[in-house]
């Protein structure tokens, strides 16, 4: 990566917005719909694009989609 790729991977705009989201796995949580995985959703203000990362974190997740 160059030290001049910033922003989003599709348009270069450099504002996100930080959701979570929270999914059923497979087997008895998805029969039961309990939702047990969580993700982070980092999304471009400017044309939606959107990067899921698993889990919880302790680092920033706008670092990680703007490079």
């Amino acid at each position: 990566m160059r030290d001049d790729d910033r922003g989003c991977p599709k348009c270069d705009h450099t504002e996100t917005e930080i959701d979570e989201i929270a999914t059923t796995g497979g087997g008895l949580s998805k029969m039961f719909d309990i939702q047990n995985r969580r993700f982070h959703v980092v999304s471009c203000t400017n044309c939606g694009y959107s990067e899921l990362y698993k889990g919880q974190s302790s680092g920033d997740m706008i670092d990680l989609f703007l490079g």
